[in-house]
C-alpha cells in the first residue's frame, strides 16, 4: 500500500511529541506542503509558522534549542537551503544547536514550477558545512525511523524528505542505522547507487536487465552523513562498474561521492553519473518528463547501465 512519505513523517512526530513536549515544528507558510494539519489538530500550541521568513525560521530555532527545545524546521527545500543559507550555516553548523531541519519536495518535485523551486544542490552544500548529519528517506518505513533517530539524538540534522507516495522496499525487519548503505538486492555485473525515492525507478530497471542477463547491485543511501564506505568499496571491487542515480546535480551529491571513494581507495572501476549536468538547470516541466529527459526513469537508468556495460538492447 503506497503512502505520502509527508504523512509518514507527521504520523511519526504526532507519536514523538505524546513522549516528549519540549518537541516543536516551525513552519515558513508551508502548513500545507509539509501536511502538518493532523498534528496541529492535537498540539495547537506545537507548531509555529513564522511566515515566509526562512532566514528568520532557522534562527528561531536554533534560539528555541539552546532553550531546551528540539525545534523541527519543515518547508521547501529551495527556500530552506537558499534563502537560509548563512542561518543555516552559522546558527545551526557552527553553533552546534540541536536543531532538525525537513527540507521537502527536493529534486524535481515541483516540476512545472521550473529552476526557482528545483532543488539540485542542497546536499552539495549542507555537506560543505560540516557538523550536521544528512539524511534522506526512500519510503514510508524508513522515513518514521529516520525521524525517530534524528529527534532523539543531539546536534544538527538535515532530512531531505519527498513528496513521493511509496510503498516500503524495506522488510518487516528493518533497522536504520546512520552511516550505512543500503543493500537493497545484491548483483555482480553493475553497481547502482541511488539517492532517496529514486530507488523505486532503479528497482523497477533493475527487473528489466536481469531479464537481458545484467545482474545489478543496487544500493539505497539514507544516511550520506555520516557514510560507512566498507560495503561500498566491496561492491565497487567486485563489479568494478558503478552508476549513481539522483535528482540533484552531478556535482557534490551522490555521484561525487562515489567517485571520491573509486579516487581516495584506487579503485579500478568506470563510474557513470546520472543526474542533472553540472551547470545547467533543469526544464520546467511534471517530474516524470525531467526524469526522462535526465535519464532518471526507468528506462533511462536501463540505457545507462547498458551504455557503461557495453551491452545491446
Amino acid at each position: 500500500m503506497k503512502e505520502d512519505i509527508r504523512d509518514s513523517f507527521v504520523q511519526e512526530l504526532i507519536k514523538l511529541k505524546k513522549q516528549n513536549d519540549n518537541i516543536a515544528v516551525l513552519v515558513s507558510d508551508s502548513t500545507s506542503t509539509c501536511r502538518i494539519k493532523p498534528f496541529m489538530e492535537l498540539f495547537p500550541d506545537g507548531v509555529i509558522n513564522v511566515g515566509i521568513a526562512e532566514q528568520n525560521m532557522v534562527g528561531i530555532a536554533a534560539g528555541m534549542a539552546l532553550g531546551g527545545m528540539i525545534p523541527i524546521t519543515a518547508n521547501a527545500t529551495p527556500f530552506l537551503m537558499g534563502r537560509s543559507n548563512e542561518q543555516v550555516k552559522t546558527d545551526i553548523c557552527y553553533s552546534n544547536t540541536n536543531v532538525k531541519l525537513v527540507g521537502l519536495n527536493p529534486g524535481f518535485a515541483y516540476g512545472s514550477l521550473g529552476p526557482t523551486h528545483h532543488c539540485i544542490d542542497d546536499i552539495s552544500t549542507t555537506r560543505s558545512f560540516g557538523n550536521i548529519h544528512i539524511f534522506c528517506p526512500c519510503d514510508p518505513k524508513e522515513t518514521r525511523q529516520i525521524i525517530s533517530h534524528a529527534v532523539n539524538m543531539e546536534g544538527p540534522v538535515y532530512i531531505r524528505l519527498d513528496s513521493y507516495k511509496a510503498e516500503n522496499i524495506h522488510s518487516s525487519d528493518y533497522k536504520f542505522s546512520p552511516g550505512e548503505p543500503v543493500v537493497i538486492k545484491e548483483g555482480k555485473d553493475i553497481t547502482i547507487i541511488a539517492l532517496g525515492t529514486i530507488i523505486h525507478e532503479v528497482i523497477a530497471a533493475a527487473q528489466t536487465l536481469s531479464k537481458e542477463g545484467i545482474d545489478a547491485e543496487i544500493f539505497s543511501l539514507p544516511s550520506i552523513t555520516p557514510l560507512k564506505r566498507e560495503k561500498i568499496i566491496k561492491s565497487l571491487s567486485k563489479t568494478k562498474t558503478v552508476l549513481t542515480v539522483e535528482e540533484h546535480s552531478v556535482n557534490g551529491g551522490v555521484g561525487s561521492i562515489t567517485g571520491d571513494i573509486i579516487l581516495e581507495e584506487q579503485l579500478n572501476c568506470k563510474l557513470l553519473k546520472s543526474g542533472v549536468p553540472a551547470g545547467t538547470f533543469a526544464p520546467a516541466s511534471p517530474r516524470k518528463d525531467i526524469q526522462e529527459e535526465y535519464q532518471l526513469d526507468k528506462n533511462g537508468i536501463i540505457s545507462n547501465c547498458r551504455k557503461i556495460l557495453n551491452r545491446k538492447a
